[in-house]
């Protein structure tokens, strides 16, 4: 054992040789102050480095986007508590955009457009991170809309359909059912390998605590990503939400998968930038709007696409709902997501209030991507299913004022009114597309012209009823993407009539 003296010289040369091998390393940080403080934004001095949409530190771990980048000042938008918040306290560049932490373990959680849980459970672990501003796939990369995304819904199904990397709207007052066709859309989805993401914008705490209830209990959060911003939240959040949901999705359809995302509502959306822009002192223009709102939904809604099959084939289909005020659909925000989005399913006070549920509007619903994509089986049923409906709207409208009908048009109006009861559907309650096939063949074969409407809802069960009891290759007809043949027509519509035949003579008995 070696003496102090030996020990004490080992320990110094160990020292030495240590800080020999260090080598310092300046890092440069650029700070700057804040000169106010507004609700959800601040102006901030002494950063000329800073580029637009970087993220800024501020005190208290509240992040911030620079938004306005002027000559003196930056003018931010704050991204969480900003009570705390004091003029001349400190603001540091972060060097980079804001970005969404993605990957499988996001499915099922509950989240906000930070990446912060909001389900109560741990930490989402991130395997990687994504800004959540990202351009939108070039034209060459995309490939056609040809598969159709089966909502459940047979009006939509049958009349107004969707396809995988379609952008279709959904718009209508409030408290008219614009949400539960979203949640139905996303219930259908069950087994058909699609991921879902619901980004609830601005929303009620009691309307997101029902929705995020109805996914748990139907076990449809096992495939969805819920993404949540409340009305109390500051306008930031809500500003970033949409996007940093998209990234999220996108990220799922990079790797090959189809993905079906809701967007819930881009009025809250709008609102929340016309909030921010104002505070920040922007010249607002139509409806106090700025300038750019059709622009931030454009390259928003411009990231739904089909990927070419040489990036995967992937594709995100887009639900996006707005709000409009009395019916008015030529409002601003409105109309702009209709010019961008590729059809619109419109919902009518007036249907809801006669009970017609879902209150689809299918004169003023189009879809201009979804027919192309809808399978061939279901195109030869419901072809003719929409001008049938269209005439007997007309014609229920000109038999209001008590005019004298003749037998023809009676018959196109007794036939229309099994449509509209054949349309209806609960909530909730999605329909495979082998059953709405069987159902509009039926309606279309003229089976249910002879049934009483209240004997509708339970004469349409029995013919879905038997459907589950045709033979396999014909059930996997009615699934399939070729055009059914007359024979496998006579064989549905002949199980429909036998499953029709009660009710009918219901009718005759006295």
């Amino acid at each position: 054992m070696g003496t102090l003296q030996d020990v004490s010289a080992s320990a110094l040369d160990l020292i030495e040789q240590a800080r020999k091998s260090v080598r310092p390393r300046l890092r440069v940080r650029e700070i700057g102050t804040i000169t106010s403080v507004s609700t959800g934004i601040a102006t901030v001095s002494g950063l000329p480095g800073v580029g637009y949409d970087e993220l800024l530190a501020f005190p208290g771990g509240v992040l911030g986007i620079a938004f306005n980048v002027d000559e003196d000042e930056i003018g931010a938008v704050l991204l969480g508590d900003y009570t705390t918040l004091q003029v001349g306290q400190d603001v540091e560049r972060t060097g980079r955009v804001m970005d969404v932490a993605v990957g499988e373990g996001l499915v099922g959680r509950v989240i906000d457009p930070l990446g912060r849980p909001l389900d109560g459970k741990d930490p989402i672990p991130s395997e990687k991170r994504l800004p959540i501003e990202r351009p939108a796939t070039p034209i060459m990369d995309r490939a056609p809309v040809t598969t159709p995304l089966q909502t459940g819904i047979k009006v939509i199904d049958a009349l107004i359909p969707i396809g995988r990397g379609q952008r279709e709207l959904i718009l209508g007052d409030r408290q008219t059912g614009k949400t539960a066709i979203a949640l139905d859309t996303i219930l259908n989805q069950a087994g058909k390998d699609i991921t879902c993401v619901y980004c609830s914008i601005g929303q009620r705490a009691s309307s997101v605590a029902k929705a995020i209830a109805v996914l748990r209990d139907r076990g449809a959060l096992a495939y969805t990503v819920v993404m949540v911003t409340e009305g109390n939240d500051a306008p930031g959040v809500s500003y970033i939400a949409p996007y940093a949901a998209t990234s999220v999705a996108e990220h799922f359809m990079q790797q090959g998968r189809d993905v079906l995302i809701v967007y819930d509502d881009l009025t809250q959306h709008a609102r929340s930038y016309r909030e921010l822009c104002l505070l920040l002192r922007r010249p607002p223009g139509r409806e106090a709007f700025p300038s750019d709102i059709f622009y931030i939904h454009s390259r928003l809604l411009e990231r739904s696409t089909h990927l070419a099959e040489s990036l995967g084939g992937g594709s995100l289909t887009a639900l996006p709902i707005i709000e409009t005020e009395a019916q008015n659909i030529s409002a601003y925000i409105p109309t702009n997501l209709i010019s961008i989005t590729d059809g619109q399913i419109y919902l009518s006070p007036a249907l809801f209030e006669l009970g017609v549920l879902p209150a689809v509007d299918v004169g003023a619903s189009v879809s201009r991507v979804g027919g192309k994509a809808q399978q061939a089986s279901y195109r030869s049923v419901a072809g003719d299913l929409k001008l049938a409906y269209a005439q007997f709207e007309e014609l229920e409208t000109f038999a209001r004022f008590g005019a004298r009908l003749d037998e023809v048009t009676r018959e196109t109006i007794e036939h229309g009114k099994r449509i509209r009861a054949c349309l209806k559907q609960p909530e909730l309650a999605p329909i495979p597309a082998p059953e709405q096939i069987a159902v509009l063949l039926a309606l279309t074969g003229g089976l249910f012209d002879a049934i009483p409407l209240g004997s509708m809802g339970s004469a349409e069960k029995a013919v879905r009823e038997a459907v589950t009891t045709l033979p396999p290759d014909l059930h996997a007809a009615l699934e399939g993407s070729v055009k059914l043949s007359d024979e496998q027509r006579k064989s549905i519509v002949d199980g429909a009539r036998t499953a029709l035949a009660p009710f009918q003579k219901e009718e005759a008995a006295p």
